[in-house]
């Protein structure tokens, strides 16, 4: 963002007496209201920071309870604001505020710092020490640390020759400010991660189709245990070691049979033809189920690439498609049949497939909240609840993940939801249900 630009931001804000609200709704992003007003979201990304504002509320992902946002929270809810300013010489913008409690006031420092590669949140008390920072920078990384307990230094002034921007209504500049960005990035965020769940997809679907047919596993099954029969027939007549024998079979034909490289004996080969057969029957027989858990996830990318094109802001790609936490070693394993999504600090699940759904009803707390479509097919929603009230942006969430993945086609849906303990597993992921509410939901 321009530094003329944000002068002129520093005028707007002149006025402004106290900060009502204030906390992260972002990895990068600060959420401030001031005296009650429509709310400044200040995005210190890096390489392009800026400040925005938006019709709706920003749909987080999580709740951020880190050393900076308990400082943020603490310093700076309730606080009056003493004196906003632009450092001279650099892009740097200071709210200072005078912080009350219940023993005395503590003045303090809000500084956004939009200065392109390096740009930071950083809190500072009254004399210049850092309280906390977004992001931490060692000694040894720059000259200029910015660690808790260190008197921070000031940057080098520079100097900006910029095209001066002359705006009538800073309100309308940064909704459409916003709006411009958001539409960039919208387009490419969506082409990116629909290139990515189109790799797994197609990943998937490579596997479904190199599936053996149940009735060719069959058939293999029943040749293995016609020549393990035949073997157990001749054993007179074999010898220990032999890579293949040559026999005649019951109806008076030539036929050779392959000995297992494990075996020694003839009758060890039986043995394993044996088993070798029955492990194909048992293969055979749940060939079904792992084509449906195959065929389960396929359309569950699919309606998730279809959730992800429809999407009108990048927030909403970002709970449908959350950043990624880093590996771990020791990771506890992810069941593949259960998706989880995150808004707000609440979990909220639904089943891929049938094994899915009955995964989740096992699995869910008594008091965690459960979704459906009324009276149709349907993949299983749960809220894991963790004993808190659920506030109606969640629930509403948690039926339009409902609607989106089980429903096809446009139109008015009805969603019902109730505690797990009233809902009672019956056949498969089949249940009954009582003590039940209704929210209806628009699919576009």
């Amino acid at each position: 963002m321009k530094r003329d630009i944000l002068v002129q931001i520093v005028q707007t804000l002149c006025t402004v007496s106290k900060i009502n609200a204030i906390e992260r709704v972002d990895d990068s992003i600060v959420k401030i209201v001031f005296d009650k007003g429509e709310p400044y979201y200040f995005d210190l990304g890096r390489g392009d920071p800026y400040v925005f504002k938006k019709h709706e509320n920003y749909k987080r992902v999580k709740n951020y309870n880190a050393p900076f946002d308990v400082v943020l929270k603490k310093r700076f809810t309730n606080a009056k604001v003493a004196k906003i300013d632009l450092h001279e010489g650099d892009k740097i913008l200071r709210i200072r505020v005078d912080s009350s409690s219940k023993y005395k006031v503590e003045p303090a420092i809000l500084q956004f710092e939009f200065t392109g590669r390096n740009t930071n949140i950083i809190l500072l008390d009254s004399a210049g020490v850092i309280l906390e920072a977004m992001r931490h920078i060692d000694i040894g990384t720059s000259f200029r640390e910015v660690r808790v307990g260190v008197k921070l230094l000031d940057l080098p002034a520079k100097s900006f020759t910029e095209t001066a921007i002359m705006i009538e209504d800073m309100d309308l500049f940064l909704h459409e400010e916003f709006s411009r960005r958001e539409s960039q990035k919208l387009h490419a965020l969506k082409k990116q991660k629909i290139s990515a769940l189109m790799k797994k997809e197609k990943k998937l679907q490579k596997i479904l189709q190199n599936l053996e047919s149940e009735t060719k596993l069959l058939e293999e099954a029943a040749r293995l245990e016609y020549d393990a029969n035949l073997l157990l027939a001749n054993l007179h007549l074999l010898k220990n070691y032999q890579k293949e024998v040559t026999l005649t079979d019951y109806e008076g034909n030539t036929r050779t049979i392959m000995i297992p490289a494990q075996s020694h004996t003839p009758s060890q080969a039986a043995n394993l033809l044996f088993s070798h057969s029955k492990k194909k029957k048992q293969k055979a027989k749940n060939s079904h189920i792992e084509r449906d858990n195959l065929q389960g996830k396929i359309d569950f990318l699919q309606k998730l690439m279809a959730s992800v094109e429809e999407a009108k802001s990048v927030d909403e790609i970002n709970l449908y498609l959350p950043k990624q936490p880093k590996k771990q070693k020791n990771r506890i394993k992810v069941d593949t049949n259960v998706e989880s999504f995150f808004i707000e600090g609440y979990k909220i699940s639904l089943g891929k497939n049938e094994k899915g759904n009955i995964t989740l009803l096992k699995e869910a707390k008594m008091g965690d909240i459960w979704l459906h479509l009324k009276d149709m097919p349907s993949t299983h929603v749960i809220i894991r609840t963790d004993k808190q009230r659920v506030p109606e942006s969640v629930l509403m969430f948690a039926a339009k993940l409902c609607v989106q993945f089980s429903a096809t086609s446009a139109g008015n849906y009805l969603v019902d939801y109730t505690h797990r303990r009233h809902v009672k597993m019956r056949d498969g992921a089949n249940v009954n249900y009582v003590e039940y509410k209704t929210v209806s939901i628009v699919k576009e």
